[in-house]
């Protein structure tokens, strides 16, 4: 082959599309609709791309009807195309992974169910209807909840998943439009109300909750531990707290423009703070973890308030 050739061969694929297109094509044949789907790529650019690698001998086509089918021409392709594609294929390149993942889900379509290479990994991957959203909405259905509480609610988009559940819900927060969102959210919701107010001095009674909700508040409050005594004194006897929080980090560049004031709390400090307010904790630790750079964590907790023992007062 001449260095022409080969230099040929290597612009032809040094394009990040048609490498794809001819990942995908390399196993199956497949109709330019199919590969729209799978890669996101338009279909006039995708028809381009597949007509300059058919001249070029890389792919072939068949007509079926109205409709054409490509598959690589893997036994005609030069020793340098052969060798980009091995080297493409093998490497684990998070782009060609969801190529290869959709392509599994669009034939698990066509054949009836989930691909077998979703098995172990079925978090990852999506299916029609099968959301976190779909997956909260059925579990909040397994509850049956008494009066809640949801401090630093924001317009109440989490506490929409447990107000049909709820005998009543409060949603308090700082800032005056978020709370004008929230009552808007639950304007058909006679049970619920939606105030402004300090998390660090709630205008609540004492002992009026049976759950309180601390969903990514504390690492935004001037002074989290006071938010905890807080959460704590308006608890029932036997009322549950559930913190989410991000883990203490080192990107405050990541998290500062959102108004993040501490830069996260570690298991062991919230559960501290959570023993210091008078509450047992069940559980403190890491739940999961961000699949995007930089990978933050996020810590849940779930403590008790005991049923004889008295609040102590915040310092």
């Amino acid at each position: 082959m001449t260095l022409a050739a080969t230099v040929g061969t290597l612009t032809l694929l040094g394009d990040e599309s048609r490498l794809r297109l001819c990942a995908l094509l390399r196993d199956r044949e497949l109709s330019v609709t199919d590969l729209v789907r799978v890669t996101g790529i338009s279909q006039s650019r995708v028809s381009t791309h597949l007509g300059r690698l058919r001249e070029a001998g890389f792919v072939r086509d068949r007509r079926d009807g109205q409709h054409a089918f490509y598959a690589l021409a893997e036994g005609a392709l030069p020793g340098s195309a052969r060798a980009a594609l091995d080297e493409a294929t093998r490497a684990a390149d998070p782009t060609l992974e969801s190529d290869r993942a959709r392509l599994d889900a669009l034939e698990a379509e066509r054949r009836g169910g989930l691909p077998d290479s979703f098995a172990g990994a079925m978090e990852r991957h999506y299916s029609p209807g099968r959301t976190w959203q779909s997956l909260a909405v059925g579990l909040a259905a397994l509850l049956d909840l008494g009066d809640v509480l949801d401090v630093g609610s924001g317009d109440g988009a989490a506490a929409a998943y447990l107000a049909p559940r709820a005998r009543s819900l409060t949603c308090v927060d700082a800032s005056a439009k978020m709370i004008d969102a929230a009552r808007a959210r639950f304007a058909r919701r006679p049970e619920v109300r939606a105030l402004v107010a300090d998390a660090h001095a709630l205008p609540l009674e004492d002992a009026s909750f049976d759950v309180v909700l601390l969903f990514h508040t504390l690492t935004y409050a001037e002074r989290p531990e006071r938010v905890v005594h807080e959460c704590a004194r308006v608890m029932r006897p036997g009322a549950r707290l559930v913190v989410l929080s991000l883990d203490r980090h080192e990107h405050r560049a990541v998290t500062a423009p959102y108004g993040e004031r501490h830069p996260g709390l570690s298991p062991a400090k919230l559960r501290g703070m959570l023993s210091r307010a008078g509450l047992a904790p069940r559980s403190c630790e890491v739940a999961c973890r961000e699949s995007k750079k930089p990978h933050l964590q996020v810590v849940l907790a779930v403590a008790e308030k005991g049923r004889s023992r008295p609040h102590p007062k915040a310092g």
